[in-house]
């Protein structure tokens, strides 16, 4: 058994959830403490935190140590989200606090906070993969910005941010000094622009019948009105009724009812209008609140890195079938994709001796196959940056902005000259390690790339043999291969360089 500690480090308060994990009774909670601090709010507005705000910040998370102190937690994590993400000085703030509390905040990008939170519903088990069986919308709704994942039969088709978090829009509407009748009519009109564009790229002719709801505030509104902390479905016309009874009752009201603050009340009736708003572009039908949060989800990656609980929903998969939509979307050869990817991974899993690489690695290298001429859309001549610049603006729910940016870099120079180390450090954070690995990926994706340079797919599948100073790609095929064979040397050279290893085709007949 492990005890573990999660933090969030939120746009609106501080969270820490100690769990209890084991192979045998996998999660459960045994503690739960809040602190609300409005770091957002800030953040949004100016890009910088103030000084009493670190200081509160550093002192509750002293008290956080000493609670995890007291259970004797053998393994904590503390993840920041989009306020500690958006601030201009973060470094120096992260490097106060860790110095002061001794609690490391690790920042997670946009597109990994959605992931983690996306596997805090994937915890919940059957429910969750039953859910995605029909389509269905996974709604997070954070402070800076809402997450919507379309799932069409089991399969992510999309994933969007749009800047419409609570908070930002609470700053917003408290500009314009709007009463709360006003609010409803407000919000569309500063939601309108994105959430029309998102309808008519991705939702429309979509049949959509749920929506998965991960939220803090508006959660805890509906578990309340239900009467239950556990997940709950809820047809759309219950929230509606429930929606309904917050125009007519007064703020102060359900604040008292609530016992919870005037704000807080003002973030749920935000909320609930975003989902409202969702619910009307779509038609769904149901709303799933599993009652998951960020906390659970980084438990439940800790979980998984221990090997003390195995889910049955295949994360991997839904990133790669985010790359095929991707390249869907920017009109990749869906054939040619398929072939670069068979070739790349025989070439990857026959020379693990040699690069050394994981299989966090292989899957850079896969989503890279898939994507690898995404650029043509928007240019023929500028593959390779075009391409780059595709990938580096759209996000990939699952991978960090890093990882991204090290699959741009490898579909870049798949296609246009290599830049070494000295050269791409002054443009990019990519560190020596993450400088190899691209390195050594787009050896593998060159040749691979060398072995299909008609376009024709003549061959899927090459035996892989590593022999002295030689890597015979064996091809089983009949067509002639003349033209492969005649340009492999030119991509063969950068593998030769990488690897100290010549790459060599050599062709096999089958008699049919």
């Amino acid at each position: 058994m492990k005890v573990f500690a999660a933090i969030e480090v939120g746009s609106y308060e501080l969270s820490m959830i100690i769990f209890e994990i084991s192979v045998k009774n996998k999660m459960r909670k045994i503690d739960h403490i809040r602190h609300k601090i409005n770091l957002g709010s800030e953040t949004y507005a100016t890009g910088k935190l103030s000084y009493e705000k670190v200081d509160e910040l550093c002192k509750v998370l002293k008290e956080f140590k000493g609670i995890m102190a007291g259970y004797k937690v053998d393994a904590y994590r503390a993840c920041g989200t989009s306020a500690v993400r958006e601030m201009e000085n973060r470094d120096i703030v992260l490097e106060q606090i860790a110095q002061k509390t001794g609690i490391h905040i690790e920042i997670l990008s946009n597109s990994e906070q959605r992931f983690v939170n996306y596997k805090s519903i994937a915890a919940k088990g059957e429910e969750f993969n039953k859910m995605l069986e029909k389509g269905t919308i996974i709604l997070d709704i954070g402070g800076g910005s809402i997450q919507v994942s379309l799932f069409d039969k089991g399969t992510l088709n999309t994933t969007q941010n749009l800047k419409l978090g609570v908070l930002r829009l609470k700053e917003r509407l408290d500009h314009i000094h709007s009463s709360t009748s006003a609010r409803e009519v407000l919000i569309e009109e500063l939601d309108n622009a994105q959430l029309s564009v998102l309808y008519k790229l991705y939702l429309k002719d979509k049949e959509i019948e749920n929506i998965i709801l991960v939220d803090d505030y508006l959660t805890f509104f509906v578990n309340r009105m239900i009467g239950s902390d556990e997940g709950r479905y809820l047809p759309v016309e219950r929230f509606k009724t429930y929606l309904d009874h917050f125009k007519e009752v007064s703020t102060a009201e359900i604040a008292q009812q609530m016992g919870m603050s005037e704000d807080n009340v003002t973030l749920i009736f935000i909320s609930a209008i975003l989902v409202n708003r969702i619910i009307n572009l779509t038609g769904a039908k149901l709303i799933w609140v599993p009652g998951s949060n960020l906390c659970e989800g980084i438990a439940y990656e800790y979980a998984e890195k221990e090997k003390m609980v195995s889910g049955g929903h295949d994360f991997e998969k839904d990133i790669l079938d985010c790359a095929l939509q991707i390249s869907k979307r920017y009109m990749g050869s869906r054939k040619r994709a398929e072939t670069l990817e068979s070739l790349t991974m025989a070439i990857f899993d026959g020379t693990k001796k040699m690069h050394g690489l994981g299989k966090r690695e292989r899957l850079y290298l896969q989503i890279a196959a898939i994507l690898h001429d995404c650029g043509k859309y928007i240019s023929m001549v500028n593959l390779g940056e075009c391409s780059y610049q595709i990938i580096m603006a759209t996000e990939i729910i699952g991978l960090s902005h890093k990882e991204r940016e090290m699959i741009a870099n490898i579909v870049r120079f798949n296609h246009d000259d290599f830049k070494y180390f000295d050269v791409l450090s002054k443009e990019s954070a990519i560190d020596r390690q993450e400088y190899l690995t691209i390195a050594k990926l787009t050896a593998i994706l060159r040749i691979a790339n060398g072995l299909d340079r008609s376009h024709k797919q003549k061959f899927k599948d090459v035996k892989v043999n590593l022999k002295d100073n030689e890597l015979v790609l064996t091809v089983d095929t009949k067509e002639d291969i003349s033209l492969e064979k005649g340009l492999f040397a030119d991509r063969a050279e950068f593998f030769k360089e990488v690897f100290n290893v010549q790459p060599v085709i050599k062709q096999k007949r089958t008699l049919y």
